[in-house]
């Protein structure tokens, strides 16, 4: 597509900054009065495989926005087409209704040709995008979290687009279907493994956050990969992605999280002890005694001398026995 303008969006999700998209677009001052630029705008609106949509600037909602041509303007051609994911093009509610609402695919989408206008692409930063496409939403697709524009401007020709080389040597996309040219099945693999030993070495920094962010990544490659001659070998690699994340989120206290792991990495493999235990572990803090209770002796069958699964089922027993006694005194207490 061409084009000489630059543009940078700079992302919070929840306050929090997440990155920046490199992509094109306008500034200036709109009928309304209000500036004309995204700078605190927000995504309202967000579904999963389609498209995140943004650019209300007036109402925020999806029931505003404004332009250098008025409240709405005429489509201007219809010469692109919407055929892979990170494509830029102007939300409408019917022909020759356009005005500073936007969307970015996050697939291809040719139902949508002829219907609205594709105005840019984004060059950097499609996992900004993903981040944003997989975050929870409630009714009318408003994602839960607010998704905000902190920051915009164009970018000059010799301009540095301010994205930093990742200093771990990870230069591979976030989202395996955004590297281009596809890769191959072993390319997958590979770069499945290099991703993992990159949160190997955050995990050694305790860079727990950067390490599980890995650890996914890895995940992602690995899950994307549907050469069936390979099955094998994706299941194998899994297995030390899934639990070395399940130790991240111990360590980071998100219970939830280390159980979901611990549930896809025992789908795989239902004897892998470290599953089991950490599992366990995860378990009690939720409170969930009756299953921790059957992971950590399932656990310690299968490995009777480990004294951290011991020490975690001694712990569980005491827990269990504990409340027991609790329940015991309370009900007797009833009939005095």
């Amino acid at each position: 597509m061409a084009s000489n303008i630059r543009c940078f969006l700079d992302v919070t999700m929840g306050g929090e900054p997440v990155g920046r998209i490199i992509t094109v677009g306008e500034k200036g001052i709109g009928k309304s009065g209000k500036p004309l630029h995204f700078k605190n705008s927000s995504f309202h609106r967000i579904i999963k495989s389609f498209v995140i949509q943004g650019g209300d600037i007036t109402a925020g909602n999806g029931t505003g926005g404004d332009s250098i041509y008025g409240e709405k303007f005429e489509d201007e051609c219809f010469v692109h087409n919407h055929d892979r994911p990170g494509v830029l093009s102007m939300a409408n509610c019917g022909a020759n209704t356009n005005s500073s609402q936007f969307f970015i695919t996050t697939k291809p989408a040719p139902h949508l040709n002829g219907k609205h206008v594709v105005f840019g692409k984004v060059v950097k930063g499609m996992g900004v995008v993903r981040k944003m496409e997989n975050i929870e939403t409630g009714s009318g697709d408003v994602p839960v979290v607010p998704c905000v524009i902190s920051d915009c401007g164009e970018l000059g020709p010799n301009d540095h687009d301010g994205v930093p080389e990742p200093a771990d040597g990870d230069t591979m996309e976030d989202y395996p279907e955004d590297h281009e040219p596809d890769l191959l099945s072993d390319q997958l693999l590979n770069a499945a493994e290099f991703i993992r030993i990159v949160g190997n070495e955050n995990f050694k920094a305790q860079k727990l956050v950067e390490a599980v962010a890995k650890y996914e990544k890895a995940i992602r490659y690995l899950e994307f990969n549907v050469d069936p001659e390979v099955q094998t070998a994706v299941s194998e690699k899994k297995i030390p992605c899934y639990s070395n994340a399940a130790m991240c989120y111990l360590k980071l206290k998100n219970w939830k999280r280390a159980r979901y792991m611990c549930d896809k990495l025992l789908n795989i493999d239902p004897n892998n002890v470290k599953g089991l235990f950490r599992r366990a572990t995860a378990l009690k803090e939720l409170d969930e005694l009756e299953e921790a209770e059957k992971d950590v002796l399932e656990a310690r069958r299968l490995d009777p001398e480990d004294a951290a699964i011991k020490k975690l089922a001694v712990d569980i027993t005491k827990i269990t026995q504990a409340r027991k006694e609790k329940e015991r005194k309370a009900y007797a207490s009833m009939f005095k």
